[in-house]
């Protein structure tokens, strides 16, 4: 029936494109008048459009005229002009879609068209790109073309100045890396005054590798963190447990859901080795997680594959770029376990001070939109999570690259050393090789057989990334051979040699299968760029992880029935098909999780919002009375209800009640048991707001207006801040455990929502409860300032924590220092009024 309606009607692709091909026409009809202008008559282009976008006129009509002003400087300042496909690309961007553009059709080029149109508005472009070397690469080439056209542009790395931030986001079109942006926003909002803010507005967004970013990264949330001190001494008894465990004796392992338990027998053994009668017993929780954690640091965690250990320190590999991540770390102790595992010095927990996942930042942009060379066999996610369209735009000349059907082979030893005859063969006649790895230990591997062989190689992995684009850029030459884990340079084209054509082009080998189809194809695409000859050619093994995950013990039993010896290889498409179904199954596995993900963290992400609007209103208002008194309001009546909740009267704990006001809010003799007898409730909520206000006032005219006024918003952040930082670890751990409700027939996403809410309206309560208190208990100081909740937190990526640590103030209390006693710092002030004010 699909085909049918294809038949009939045109695939959507074709439809998009033939309503794209039509601006592509208008284009190029500008090109030669803009050809004619002077270089100075072309510049003035720009301010004619800003005028005439302030006037009203809408981008999408101006867009084939500014696209044709890009193109012709493009020309003059780069020596590049764009193609018709290409310009394709480029109204896919500004459409907030995703163009598919096979490598080495010119992405960056295509990306400057829509970034600059979209400058024209003054709000600002963003350019994401997946590591830092892109970013300044791309800033800098492209740069000159906008610095042509009169726009500016900034550059967003790591580790500048929040004045270097802001001029860098105040530029038209802003260059830097995924994480960068999305902890930027995080640390805005953490701020203590708006000026030391630094983003703008989001506006409008092209990310680059678009799948890398949205879809791999999906998983990881950006955390910004804090230390929380812990024992090490916890992660060193359940290491020192776990390494005199057997397994399946002692614990059993799923290699599917990389899940590990201990058996009854180990729990025995667990027991008996920390000298307890019930390791499922309340007070044994803590042990119970640290024991669990250092049987995944020993099971699932392989060294040289998901972590490497580099000058005592253990730093995890990005499982899909291959990349070394560091600063990153795993959390809820996993990667304390993994340092106990490897004997190294054991770093401090984190606490989450504030997080993100990549879903939720991108989807606050107005508008959005991406491009890649394989985003396809993933157009449903998009589509749902980020409603973009994924539009294939075709290569500008056909592509000539030969994909070979897998070879596949029943040792994983076997397929190894036909993968080395195969490179010597090539090597032999000149031909360039890029072999593709999923794990930095596969391509060390390779590198022993090629070195055994005395074939030269250059090794392209995690360990030694700073030569990327060296590497990268020789490994089109003649006789290359080039061994890289998934990031295979990625975002820099492979240009071929000289004479490397007629010798067949770039041959690429892939090793395994990815678990994902679209990391295949970005190794296929590696070779056949632009119309050049290319081949590619993967060899599996019945022993690799994804043929163990899905079932190859069928086909290695007809292969030993066939009676094939090792060195025989299956090609087979058959085979091919079954290991793409294989793919098919995981990539829906991985899309479910992304969701449930998402699903979890829009409950966190509607809390989040809310807090962050508060806290900005906070930092925006001149006068905060209002916003307190709403907060005492809320306050009293909660409190009043309390008290008076009993049906008879004269079961009301009045007495209680003034209490509890005399405590908080106001003092002694503002309100008596006298004063509230006899009233309704709702009386007397309002007579003892009269009151509050009245006290308000008093305070008032103890100092200036300017100190009343940062005085609020002292105490404001800083109890905002505090509970904030408490309930995102609250939430964290309610996730944590939460799927044990499906064992009672509940929802687990139902039941965090309900949680989730109840547990943010008792943080809301508690807030306005603790600012009505310290706003009419504390005692003003002269020298006010505001604070840092968690000072030096550390911006990072993933499930992780950070390497500075977090600094919280020191509790001076002592048991023998009362409220209304001399301060112990010898101040001559009372206790209340000095250090405990300080706290």
């Amino acid at each position: 029936m699909r085909a049918l309606f294809k038949k009939i009607f045109g695939d959507e692709n074709s439809r998009e494109l033939k309503k794209i091909d039509k601006i592509v026409d208008e284009i190029e009809g500008f090109e030669s008048q803009f050809e004619s202008l002077s270089d100075e008559q072309l510049t003035a282009k720009t301010e004619e459009f800003k005028q005439r976008y302030q006037q009203g006129e809408q981008l999408d009509d101006m867009m084939a005229e500014a696209y044709a002003v890009v193109r012709e400087g493009s020309k003059r300042v780069l020596g590049l002009r764009p193609y018709p496909v290409q310009l394709s690309g480029a109204i896919a961007l500004h459409g907030g879609n995703i163009a598919e553009m096979k490598t080495g059709e010119g992405k960056t080029l295509a990306s400057t068209m829509p970034a600059y149109l979209n400058a024209i508005t003054g709000k600002g472009v963003h350019i994401i790109t997946v590591n830092d070397y892109l970013a300044s690469r791309d800033a800098e080439e492209m740069g000159k073309l906008y610095d042509f056209l009169g726009l500016t542009v900034g550059l967003n790395q790591n580790g500048l100045s929040k004045e270097e931030k802001r001029a860098a986001y105040q530029a038209d079109i802003t260059y830097g890396t995924n994480n960068e942006f999305g902890f930027d926003y995080l640390r805005d909002n953490m701020v203590l005054y708006k000026e030391q803010k630094v983003q703008r507005p989001l506006h409008f967004a092209i990310i680059d590798e678009v799948d890398s970013v949205l879809i791999d990264e999906a998983r990881t949330p950006l955390i910004i963190s804090g230390s929380a001190r812990k024992s090490a001494n916890m992660y060193h008894n359940a290491d020192k447990f776990v390494r005199s465990l057997q397994e399946e004796k002692d614990y059993s392992y799923d290699e599917k859901t990389k899940g590990v338990q201990l058996t009854e027998e180990g729990i025995n053994k667990a027991e008996s080795f920390f000298a307890i009668e019930n390791l499922f017993d309340l007070s044994n929780v803590a042990l119970t997680h640290h024991i669990n954690q250092a049987l995944k640091a020993h099971t699932s965690m392989i060294r040289d594959k998901d972590y490497v250990v580099e000058e005592g320190e253990v730093v995890i590999v990005d499982q899909f770029t291959g990349r070394l991540m560091k600063g990153r770390s795993y959390s809820d102790g996993l990667h304390q376990a993994i340092e106990a595992k490897e004997g190294l010095q054991i770093r401090n927990e984190s606490q989450t001070l504030a997080t993100i996942t990549f879903q939720n930042y991108f989807r606050m942009y107005e508008k959005l939109s991406g491009m890649t060379g394989t985003a396809k066999t993933e157009e449903e996610e998009f589509r749902n999570i980020y409603a973009m369209d994924v539009i294939v735009i075709p290569t500008n000349k056909p592509i000539e690259r030969d994909d070979k059907a897998d070879y596949i082979y029943k040792t994983m030893d076997a397929k190894f050393k036909a993968v080395v005859e195969d490179i010597k063969e090539r090597h032999e006649k000149g031909q360039p090789v890029l072999v593709g790895t999923v794990a930095v230990e596969t391509s060390e591997l390779i590198s022993q057989y090629l070195k055994k062989a005395r074939v030269p190689h250059n090794v392209l992995n995690a360990k030694n990334h700073f030569r990327e684009a060296e590497i990268i850029l020789e490994a089109g030459q003649k006789g290359a051979i080039t061994i890289a884990t998934n990031m295979a340079g990625r975002g820099t084209d492979i240009k071929l040699g000289e004479g490397v054509k007629e010798l067949g082009g770039l041959a690429v080998i892939g090793t395994e299968r990815h678990e994902s189809r679209r990391i295949d194809n970005q190794l296929r695409g590696r070779a056949g760029r632009q119309g050049d000859p290319g081949v590619s050619q993967f060899y599996l093994s019945m022993q690799d992880e994804l043929m163990r995950r899905f079932g190859s013990e069928n086909m290695s039993n007809m292969m030993d029935r066939l009676g094939m010896d090792d060195s025989q290889p299956i090609e087979s498409k058959m085979v091919s098909k079954a290991v793409e179904s294989a793919q098919r199954r995981v990539e829906g596995n991985n899309f479910d999780a992304r969701k449930t993900l998402l699903a979890y963290d829009d409950v966190l992400r509607q809390q989040r919002e809310v807090i962050y609007k508060q806290r900005n209103e906070v930092l925006e208002s001149d006068n905060l009375r209002g916003i307190i008194e709403g907060m005492m309001k809320s306050t009293i009546n909660r409190q009043v209800d309390v008290y008076s909740s009993d049906e008879e009267e004269d079961n009301w704990d009045l007495q209680a009640l003034v209490e509890y006001l005399k405590g908080s809010m106001l003092e002694e003799g503002d309100v008596d048991v006298s004063d509230l007898k006899g009233k309704e409730p709702e009386e007397m909520k309002e007579l003892i707001l009269v009151k509050v206000k009245e006290r308000y006032d008093a305070k008032e005219l103890e100092l200036t207006s300017e100190q009343m006024r940062e005085f609020e918003k002292v105490i404001v952040l800083r109890i905002v801040d505090t509970k904030w930082m408490d309930h995102i670890d609250q939430m964290d751990q309610l996730r944590q455990g939460i799927h044990l409700r499906a064992y009672g027939q509940n929802d687990p996403l139902r039941e965090y929502q309900f949680e989730g809410f109840a547990m943010f309206e008792n943080m809301i309560a508690t807030i306005e409860d603790e600012v009505s208190k310290y706003v009419m208990k504390a005692q003003i100081r002269e020298n006010l300032q505001r604070q840092e909740v968690a000072k030096g937190a550390t911006a990072v990526s993933g499930e992780d924590s950070t390497k500075k640590e977090k600094k919280r103030k020191p509790i001076k209390k002592t048991e023998t220092t009362g409220r209304n006693e001399p301060c112990p710092c010898g101040s001559g002030k009372k206790y209340k009024q000095c250090c405990l004010l300080k706290q």
